[in-house]
């Protein structure tokens, strides 16, 4: 599995987490040296998980599922520069969030996005055959981060295809804690997004890493 952007919270918490229960990542960034030092960060912090570093396109390129984690303001460049790394079967597993942030704006805003949601506009970049599915948005980097932090949050899965979610919630399950909840069509992304800065103006007020638990779900969510 491949993380683009797992120098930043979000990302290295997904790899480290993964990392530790067997999962092999490449870690890639637009940088290599960038990306040889967050592996010998992750290999400190999870000294069991298998690292490796690449380049974006290198780390694409040896993974069938990629987690799309970087800054809004850096999805469309990094996904213009991944065009011809992708080949047909991958999975993309988007996280991306378009806060204001990207824009000097405040974090708990969010920014339109005409495709309608950052997953969306990276289901209409990359090429066909490549399938995407977006998550992971309501996931505190900060407790992702802390190997000692019990996570149980729920993970909102949006894709328009049911196997698609189903691959990508056995992959996402395997970090403790966590439990994958499908949340429709990938439409439904731009609605899933958009608790990423509820939960920043949550978490602010009360100094702390909340995350998203549904209630009076059936035992069995996925088959």
């Amino acid at each position: 599995m491949a993380v683009i952007g797992a120098s930043g919270a979000l990302g290295f918490g997904l790899a480290i987490r993964l990392g530790r229960v067997g999962v092999p990542i490449a870690i890639g960034s637009r940088d290599s040296l960038r990306a040889e030092e967050t592996v010998e960060r992750a290999s400190f912090v999870a000294p069991d998980g298998e690292f490796s570093a690449f380049d974006n396109a290198g780390a694409v390129a040896a993974a069938s599922t990629v987690i799309l984690s970087v800054p809004f303001r850096n999805q469309s460049e990094t996904l213009t520069n991944l065009r011809t790394a992708w080949r047909p079967g991958q999975l993309v597993i988007d996280a991306t969030v378009p806060l204001a942030a990207a824009v000097s704006g405040k974090a708990t805003r969010m920014l339109g996005v005409w495709q309608g949601s950052a997953a969306q506009q990276t289901a209409e970049m990359v090429p066909d055959g490549v399938r995407v599915v977006s998550a992971l948005h309501t996931i505190s980097a900060a407790s992702l981060s802390d190997l000692e932090h019990p996570l149980e949050q729920d993970v909102l899965v949006c894709g328009d295809v049911r196997a698609d979610k189903v691959e990508a919630a056995m992959l996402i399950e395997q970090i403790a804690g966590l439990r994958c909840v499908d949340c429709g069509p990938l439409e439904m992304a731009r609605v899933a997004e958009s608790l990423t800065a509820m939960l920043i103006s949550v978490n602010a007020r009360y100094k702390a890493h909340a995350g998203v638990r549904l209630t009076s779900l059936p035992e069995q969510l996925w088959e």
